[in-house]
């Protein structure tokens, strides 16, 4: 990862305290993840200037505050674009009006030229233009407001919880059009936010705090995979991996993705061989045998090595790290299971999984 934001900061004031020291990827999203007052929000603040706390900021190369150089570029000059949670578009104007209404007000000297009509197709608000924000749906609200701060031509796009205030519907709606932004967008995005889903969706990086510390900082695929971390702990633990499409089945609605040495069966639409996908894989949904079994309903049927064990939230189960050919896997099983089969780092096992277990876009 070669990385293009540099942020150090420290933060103390009462009943809280917050120590940062992060280098994130020039490209992609990453999201800031953890419990409410974990600091996510307080971080997010002092990249983009709102608040100011010591440390140091660098973003491309551009230094934005550097307190032993005393340098400190106040928010109104830092390039970046902030979506809220609210949309806050005003409700007088019409949709064109609010995001005419944001570029009139960068200085012409740091304009820059934007391809209006990309932004427009890749959130799919063209149709949206002439009309005032009282008669969209929140998710059409929220997308002229990630439309608006992407016309400024950010360096850095932040957005903090920006579906809280959606509904789940609406979340669903907008959610592809973020992810278009991740896949097309050279810039980096930094995105709060308390969803798992919304995490598997979107994440190439995630930092996880807790209590102003930071856990863990990494590649996606890598935080969710490790043991140590409280995520491996929480109901909705898993893998979160990036696959490549093999083959489809049309006929019967599935779809063949290798991910490292591994081919893996879901169910999935029509998908073109080739195609990029992300997989979520639950470490519940994830079962250990000491052999294959030819008759089974379960399609996914991997060998695989335990690399480690630790006790889960419940004493009645534990969560096991496993290798299958390179592809990072959790399984929760019983205390019991892990005794009566024998489990231990270095056991060679079978990790079975169903197809239709398998979350992936």
């Amino acid at each position: 990862m070669t990385a293009a934001i540099r942020a150090r900061f420290s933060v103390a004031r009462p009943g809280f305290a917050l120590e940062a020291d992060l280098a994130l990827p020039g490209r992609g999203v990453t999201v800031l993840y953890g419990p409410s007052g974990a600091g996510k929000t307080t971080l997010m603040r002092a990249i983009a200037g709102l608040e100011r706390h010591p440390g140091r900021l660098e973003v491309d190369g551009a230094v934005w505050q550097d307190d032993a150089a005393g340098v400190f570029l106040p928010v109104h000059r830092r390039p970046i674009g902030y979506v809220f949670q609210e949309a806050s578009l005003l409700p007088h104007l019409t949709v064109q009006d609010n995001l005419d209404f944001g570029w009139k007000r960068i200085a012409p000297a740091d304009r820059q030229d934007v391809d209006r009509g990309q932004v427009l197709d890749m959130l799919g608000i063209g149709h949206l233009l002439g009309r005032r924000p009282a008669s969209l749906s929140g998710g059409e609200r929220q997308r002229v407001a990630i439309a608006r701060a992407l016309l400024t031509h950010p360096r850095l796009l932040l957005m903090d919880e920006p579906l809280a205030a959606v509904d789940a519907s609406r979340k669903q709606e907008v959610l592809p059009h973020l992810e278009r932004l991740r896949d097309e967008l050279s810039i980096p995005i930094v995105y709060i936010s308390h969803s798992p889903d919304e995490v598997a969706r979107l994440a190439d990086h995630m930092v996880l705090l807790d209590a102003g510390r930071v856990l863990a900082s990494g590649p996606i695929a890598e935080v969710t995979a490790r043991l140590d971390l409280p995520l491996a702990l929480d109901d909705n633990a898993g893998v979160v991996l990036d696959g490549t499409a093999v083959s489809c089945d049309a006929g019967y609605g599935l779809a063949d993705v290798r991910v490292g040495d591994c081919v893996v069966r879901l169910t999935h639409g029509p998908v073109a061989a080739g195609a990029a996908l992300r997989l979520r894989i639950l470490a519940r949904d994830v079962s250990l045998s000491l052999s294959a079994h030819a008759e089974s309903s379960i399609l996914n049927q991997l060998p695989a090595t335990v690399v480690a064990d630790q006790p889960a939230a419940s004493p009645a189960h534990v969560i096991v790290r496993l290798d299958a050919g390179g592809m990072p896997l959790l399984a929760r099983i019983t205390r019991q299971s892990r005794d009566r089969l024998g489990i231990a780092p270095g056991r060679g096992v079978w990790v079975q999984f169903k197809a239709a277990g398998i979350l992936a876009r």
